[in-house]
C-alpha cells in the first residue's frame, strides 16, 4: 500500500492510472476506521475489480465543523487506520494536511466553496448550518484530486450521499456515486467513530436511536392509514428522552429521492434522526419498509 500526502502527488498518480485505463474506486474517510469504513473499501473493491485500483482518503475536513464542534478532539489514530486499510487490500492511501487541502496565499484566505442549495436545507443544513457547504467543497476537491470512476459512501450519512449524488450530477462529475449499506453493532447501533466518545451508560443507551427506528416502523405497521407525521414525532420524542442520557435534536420523515418533508408517513417513507447521547450527537437513519 502506498501512502500519498502530498496533492501534487496525488493528482500525478491519478491522471497516470486515467491515461492508462485504470478503473479507479475511492471511500473518502474521517479516518478512525472501523467495520462500516471497511465495508465501503470491499464495495468500491468490487466495482473496480482486482485491476483496479481502491483509494481511501483520510482527512478532517475543517470547513466541516462549526466553531463549537469537536473538531479538536474528534478521534485519530492513522498508525491503526493505515494497518487496517493495508489489510483491506487498499492500494493508495491518501493523508494530505490541512494546509494542503485548503492553500492560503500570502496575505488571503482560502475562499471558494461549493454550495448545494436545495437538499441541504433541513435535517442536518438545520442544526449545523456550514456543515454541508465543507462537505461539498472537500469532496468536490477530493474528487479533482483522485479522479475516481467510482466512488463509495455510507448510507447512515443518507443526507451527505444525497446531497453528493446532487452535486456530482450537477457539477457533471463523471463518476459513480455508490451509497453502501449502514453496518451495525449486534444490538442494532449504528457504526461510528464518535461512538467512541460515550461511556459504558451512554453506549447502552445510544441503542435508542435504533429503537426509536424500530418503534416508527411497528407504528407504521399497526396503522390502518398513514400516520401524521407531527403525531409520529411527538412520540418519538418521548420515546428517545425516556433515556436520561438522551435528547432529540430532530427526527424528520421525508421522500428518499428528494428529500422533501412527508406530511403523512407510510411504508416507504424515509425516517432520520439526530440524538444527543450525554455530549456526543449521533444520527441514523432508515426507510420505512
Amino acid at each position: 500500500m502506498r501512502v500519498v500526502t502530498s496533492v501534487v502527488a496525488m493528482q500525478r498518480l491519478a491522471r497516470r492510472w486515467r491515461a492508462a485505463g485504470v478503473r479507479v474506486g475511492f471511500v473518502p474517510t474521517m479516518g478512525y476506521l472501523h467495520a462500516g469504513h471497511l465495508s465501503l473499501v470491499q464495495a468500491a473493491r468490487r466495482r473496480v475489480g482486482r485491476d483496479g485500483v481502491v483509494v481511501v482518503s483520510i482527512f478532517v475536513n475543517p470547513t466541516q465543523f462549526a466553531p463549537h464542534e469537536d473538531l479538536a478532539k474528534y478521534p485519530r489514530d492513522l498508525p491503526r487506520d493505515r494497518r487496517l486499510c493495508r489489510e483491506a487490500g487498499v492500494d493508495v492511501l491518501f493523508v494530505p494536511t490541512a494546509e494542503e487541502m485548503y492553500p492560503r496565499p500570502v496575505g488571503a484566505e482560502f475562499s471558494s466553496y461549493v454550495v448545494e442549495e436545495a437538499l441541504g436545507r433541513g435535517m442536518e443544513g438545520v442544526t449545523r448550518p456550514t456543515h454541508f457547504r465543507g462537505v461539498t467543497t472537500v469532496v468536490a476537491k477530493l474528487f479533482n484530486l483522485v479522479l475516481p470512476d467510482v466512488a463509495v459512501f455510507g448510507a447512515k450519512d443518507f443526507q451527505q450521499a444525497a446531497i453528493v449524488r446532487r452535486m456530482a450530477r450537477d457539477l457533471n462529475f463523471p463518476l459513480e456515486i455508490v451509497v453502501a449499506p449502514t453496518v451495525r453493532e449486534p444490538d442494532g447501533l449504528a457504526l461510528s467513530s464518535r461512538n467512541k466518545y460515550l461511556s459504558a451508560d451512554e453506549r447502552r443507551q445510544a441503542t435508542v436511536l435504533w429503537r426509536a427506528i424500530q418503534e416508527a416502523q411497528a407504528v407504521v405497521n399497526h396503522a390502518p392509514k398513514p400516520v401524521t407525521a407531527a403525531r409520529l414525532k411527538a412520540a418519538l420524542k418521548t420515546f428517545v428522552e425516556r433515556e436520561p442520557a438522551a435528547r432529540l435534536d430532530y427526527v424528520e420523515f421525508f421522500d428518499a429521492d428528494t428529500l422533501a418533508p412527508a406530511e403523512r408517513v407510510t411504508h416507504g417513507t424515509h425516517l432520520a434522526l439526530a440524538v444527543f447521547v450525554g455530549k456526543t450527537r449521533l444520527i441514523d437513519n432508515a426507510r420505512l419498509n
